[in-house]
């Protein structure tokens, strides 16, 4: 059901700050990647943490999501939840990329305005911005350049979010503000082959030609093509540092400023793995986005720095995988 609007102007971010000591915080997408990254932090940080399961509060309908956040009044929503996946995933299922993301933001987002929330940070990505934009990719690249076709309905959802942000700002004065996160990886990634983003679909590849002894990995395109990658732990702490001190209008770019080719990834991957076969790149198959560096400017500004090298957090998730994934 679409939400309804609403009129009520939110609370003026002069007027308190932005942040409480004591706040009480509502993480949608808890138990995803980002979601239980941020979780981790702010109870660390000693926020009070409110969750819901999707079995008891599904964020794709407008009503019950706008009841739930008037009776439970947090002072904040982290918007981390969301439908996610790799290129396959989106090339295949372009609908409920598209719908359910829609249907999760105009919930949320609306949802919180109308319950008088003062506080919110929606999480977007760096595949808003277009295909071929210049590098390292400035905010303000926004809609000026074509998408990448491989998730364009995840981005054009994530695109919508961004203008819902802003609209709510413009016209309410709402404290609402939005991150766009580089290619995140960490404890709580999807390693399923069908439907998970390239880091942990390498681990899980070069895992298994290990444990069978295979004497090659095939791996998809040609390798050439340039990613970041930033640990989910890091961007949780870029999270709470927005939330403390983060009030304009303009989204911003969260990753760590540096980026590899995607063989270069591969070969860490399978250097941390211990695969010690042959990788062939399959050049049929596409490559996506030639390069994808976000200019994080603006946050490192603000005075975040990633804490988490590349080949550490490749390790500690692999670990991480293997204790969950083979638990007895």
């Amino acid at each position: 059901m679409t939400p309804k609007p609403h009129t009520e102007p939110a609370m003026a971010a002069s007027d308190r700050a932005l942040l409480p000591p004591d706040a009480r915080i509502f993480v949608a997408g808890h138990r995803g990647l980002v979601g239980s990254a941020v979780v981790r932090r702010l109870a660390a940080e000693g926020y009070q943490v409110l969750t819901r399961d999707r079995t008891a509060l599904d964020l794709r309908d407008a009503d019950r999501t706008e009841r739930w956040l008037r009776e439970a009044r947090p002072d904040a929503v982290v918007l981390a939840a969301a439908k996610v996946g790799g290129i396959m995933a989106n090339k295949t299922q372009p609908v409920p990329f598209l719908e359910d993301n829609l249907r999760i933001q105009l919930s949320v987002i609306a949802g919180a305005h109308a319950a008088g929330v003062p506080r919110l940070l929606f999480l977007g990505s760096s595949c808003i911005y277009p295909k071929h934009a210049p590098q390292p990719i400035t905010e303000d690249a926004l809609l000026t350049g074509a998408l990448e076709p491989t998730n364009e309905p995840y981005a054009l959802a994530k695109i919508a979010g961004i203008t819902q942000i802003s609209a709510y700002r413009e016209q309410y004065g709402a404290s609402y503000i939005s991150a766009m996160p580089t290619n995140l990886y960490g404890p709580g990634d999807n390693f399923d082959l069908e439907t998970s983003h390239v880091l942990p679909a390498l681990v899980r590849r070069f895992h298994e030609a290990k444990r069978d002894g295979a004497g090659e990995v095939v791996l998809w395109g040609s390798g050439t093509p340039r990613r970041e990658f930033l640990h989910v732990d890091d961007l949780a702490r870029a999270c709470l540092l927005l939330l403390r001190g983060y009030d304009e209008g303009t989204p911003v770019n969260v990753g760590c400023g540096e980026d590899l080719t995607i063989a270069a990834l591969a070969g860490t991957v399978r250097d941390v793995v211990g695969y010690e076969g042959r990788v062939v790149w399959d050049a049929s198959r596409p490559d996506g986005t030639p390069r994808k560096l976000l200019d994080v400017s603006r946050l490192f500004k603000l005075g975040f720095r990633p804490e988490i090298s590349l080949r550490d957090g490749i390790a500690a998730t692999y670990e991480w995988w293997l204790r969950t994934a083979f638990a007895a």
